[in-house]
């Protein structure tokens, strides 16, 4: 079977008896073109099937409206809905994002063969070196989840430390005195901030952690380590985890164990992902507000491109504490 050959703006022209420019004309919003031609322009497109090259005509104006999304490694759901709604966002203004998941590493350099207007890096849940590299790139770049005033790029993050100091203090005034904690990757800047805000408030309240273990921030991770962690520490009378897929994962190993929520045991998460509000589920949390997060990524991504020599700007967002049935 021949190729099919792709419809240029010149055969267009041809069968509409018009110039080329007439035909870029009629596809350009507030150009002049008398209404006539106009409307033969695009019906004739429409009938051979043409459609304008978007990238080659950003190009020609200096912007391709690209923005590389380097995702990193996503394992819970509310990683999946914020990468979702930012990349609704970005549509809806104009800018066509390429995902990059995975290992930025292994993903970055073929996305940077693009002419990209700027680059957002998910940074709270990858190490530090993957966000310093990235920074190096020389494209514009906006970092949410973990503050980067000293590459001078912009960012957006969550107080992780007092949202998670706020949420251990809700567990301190109903009476609770033993702690665990459950934490995510070492590495991951969310985690470590999280797990601060904890001792702070038991430090506060004269308390210790009493028991602490680590995951993967996925559900089945949580449900392991937690199980783990309270088979060998039963006298724990809370456990506060550092997100909620993990903390939804530490629900199903304490009613595994017979551990019964909360009335011996609270459970609390932090992020407040969709299924924290399952019925099944009621999880009291800490929220960490997706679509503040998203209005102030596209705020920062729209300043930069317009302003390219601004000073960086670090925008943090407030948490909230959401009161369900696992304290």
């Amino acid at each position: 079977m021949a190729k099919r050959k792709r419809i240029t703006a010149q055969m267009v022209a041809d069968r509409a008896g018009v110039s080329r420019s007439a035909v870029s004309r009629a596809f350009t919003k507030g150009s002049y073109l008398e209404e006539s031609k106009r409307r033969r322009i695009l019906g004739i497109a429409a009938e051979i099937g043409y459609q304008p090259n978007a990238l080659a005509a950003g190009l020609q104006g200096g912007r391709s409206r690209l923005v590389a999304v380097i995702e990193g490694d996503i394992r819970n759901a509310h990683d999946t809905t914020l990468i979702s709604r930012l990349c609704s966002a970005l549509n809806a203004n104009g800018f066509w994002p390429i995902l990059v998941s995975g290992t930025p590493i292994n993903g970055y350099t073929e996305a940077l063969a693009f002419p990209l207007d700027a680059l957002i890096v998910r940074g709270g849940s990858m190490s530090k070196d993957l966000v310093h590299r990235c920074a190096k790139l020389g494209i514009p770049m906006i970092c949410y989840g973990r503050p980067t005033e000293e590459l001078n790029i912009d960012s957006v993050h969550c107080k992780n430390q007092a949202g998670m100091q706020l949420a251990t203090e809700l567990l301190v005034s109903k009476g609770r005195q033993k702690f665990g904690f459950l934490g995510g990757p070492d590495q991951f800047y969310s985690s470590m901030k999280r797990r601060k805000g904890v001792l702070n408030a038991l430090e506060n309240a004269g308390l210790d952690l009493q028991a602490e273990a680590a995951s993967d921030f996925s559900v089945d991770g949580g449900f392991t380590a937690a199980k783990t962690l309270l088979t060998g520490n039963g006298h724990i009378d809370a456990l506060v985890c550092a997100n909620d897929a993990m903390a939804i994962g530490a629900l199903g190993a304490a009613r595994a164990l017979g551990i019964a929520i909360p009335d011996a045991l609270s459970v609390v998460g932090f992020d407040d992902a969709d299924m924290a509000d399952w019925q099944i589920t009621k999880l009291t949390t800490v929220r960490n507000p997706l679509e503040t997060t998203v209005q102030e990524v596209l705020n920062l991504l729209v300043d930069r491109i317009n302003n390219p020599d601004r000073e960086c700007r670090t925008i943090r967002v407030e948490p909230q504490l959401v009161i369900r049935g696992t304290h």
